[in-house]
């Protein structure tokens, strides 16, 4: 499931101040590993940093990318708006603010001097890196900071396009307009070059978006516990007040005495994990405990059951 679509139905940021601690330090993460290693280079990338860019060097750096980047936000959420929840309208206008900021404050150095990792294809990859960890750590406390995600949000309520789809072709597009940028040679020489940095740009797009899924699929990954105790009926309190989630309990028989005995069925997400350990050890070190991963889990709590409407009747 793509997380921009529960991003986008949700009302508001986290309720604690490590949600907001999180997107914070990830927009951080994303704006030094985009200034830093990869806007040196002269390397195009998808979403709306590549755009940006694109325009930065179109017009002799005469436009910043901080403020390309920031006014087509705006913009796009103002002609956006009504396809969008209220709660992400707020979430992206906080988080491209804040990218935006941090972003203007990086770029006149870093692009007025030689690039930190001179190597193109090492400062790639580490941008790349950093671009993905970024993503994964904001968009896992349920902050964006818009871009293509504003297309693909508004495409996905007017067509049947996949949002993954949309912002695939947005930012493939984006990468290859790059070849068309001011060049000083003839088009042999402009081939050799636009090709290298468009797949610089490609290969980047790919790190990126590998790691912030994997960050992301981490964080929401289920666990199904299986608990077996004496002391059930404390266990099960302890993890519904301390973690919030449920306990479903059923009554099962021991084989061999034949005792009724109580098993406790918990569905959590892997953060919650560790607490629900802690627990079961302080309250019974003789319980027995089992867990899996599930490949997903959908109702309240969980993931929201999306089924798409069939074309055929």
């Amino acid at each position: 499931m793509n997380p921009l679509v529960n991003l986008i139905k949700r009302p508001s940021f986290g309720n604690s101040l490590k949600d907001w601690t999180a997107i914070v330090l990830g927009i951080a993460i994303y704006a030094i590993g985009f200034t830093v290693f990869i806007l040196p280079h002269h390397i195009v990338i998808g979403g709306m940093a590549g755009f940006s860019t694109l325009i930065y060097y179109a017009t002799g750096g005469l436009l910043p990318v901080a403020a390309v980047m920031y006014g087509t936000n705006i913009l796009l959420l103002i002609c956006g708006y009504k396809y969008l929840g209220k709660g992400f309208v707020i979430r992206t206008i906080f988080g491209t603010t804040l990218l935006s900021l941090l972003i203007g404050a990086l770029e006149g150095y870093f692009t007025t001097h030689p690039p930190l990792v001179t190597s193109a294809p090492m400062s790639v990859m580490m941008g790349a890196v950093l671009l993905g960890l970024g993503i994964g750590i904001y968009y896992s406390h349920h902050g964006t900071t818009g871009g293509t995600d504003i297309v693909a949000a508004i495409m996905s309520h007017i067509s049947d396009i996949s949002m993954g789809r949309v912002m695939m072709i947005i930012d493939v597009s984006i990468v290859s307009l790059s070849f068309f940028l001011p060049f000083d040679g003839d088009m042999e020489a402009r081939v050799q070059a636009r090709t290298q940095t468009i797949i610089f740009g490609l290969l980047c797009i790919v790190i990126y978006s590998w790691l912030a899924d994997k960050y992301i699929a981490q964080g929401r990954q289920t666990i199904q516990f299986i608990i077996l105790s004496e002391k059930w009926e404390e266990i099960a309190h302890r993890i519904t007040h301390e973690t919030g989630r449920g306990a479903t309990v059923w009554d099962a028989q021991g084989y061999w005495t034949g005792d009724p005995k109580k098993l406790m069925l918990v569905w959590c997400r892997q953060t919650n994990a560790y607490d629900i350990y802690r627990i079961v050890h302080e309250v019974d070190e003789q319980a027995y405990v089992t867990t899996s991963i599930v490949r997903s889990v959908y109702g309240n709590g969980f993931d929201r059951l999306k089924i798409k409407k069939s074309n055929h009747s």
